[in-house]
């Protein structure tokens, strides 16, 4: 979606949340966030706040259901530096609304019904304009 300080700006492969988006920082060899040095590490941070706010005002305007933006940098699974971005809305199921992403059943996560596709297209713009008209 757009080139930020340290990082890009990208939408999730899955949408079960829709405006799921990561920043992926931009340098080899960056496996978690001390391997920055602390200007840099300032500026990624800088643009992770940046990407959550841009998903923010986008999901807003997309679903009157949205109530927030969950920001997560774990790195237990790939060996580079990442923070998620999720959105949460009123809708999802209650059992899970209040509770991490990371507890919706596996199948939510590779079920093509919620792979990023056509229908996120517009969501994907208006996230990549908010970040444009941040920075």
């Amino acid at each position: 979606m757009a080139r930020m300080s340290t990082s890009f700006a990208v939408m999730g492969d899955t949408q079960f949340l829709p405006g799921y988006s990561l920043a992926l920082v931009d340098r080899a060899g960056v496996g978690v966030l001390s391997d920055l040095p602390r200007a840099e590490r300032l500026r990624y941070v800088d643009d992770v706040e940046r990407l959550a706010d841009a998903v923010e005002h986008a999901c807003r305007e997309h679903d009157e259901a949205f109530r927030r933006v969950n920001i997560e940098i774990l790195g237990n699974s790939d060996p580079f530096l990442h923070a998620h971005v999720w959105p949460r809305y009123d809708w999802e199921p209650a059992e899970l609304v209040r509770k991490p992403v990371w507890l919706y059943p596996a199948s939510r996560w590779s079920d093509p019904r919620f792979a990023f596709s056509a229908v996120h297209l517009e969501l994907r713009k208006q996230i990549a304009r908010n970040l444009a008209a941040s920075g």
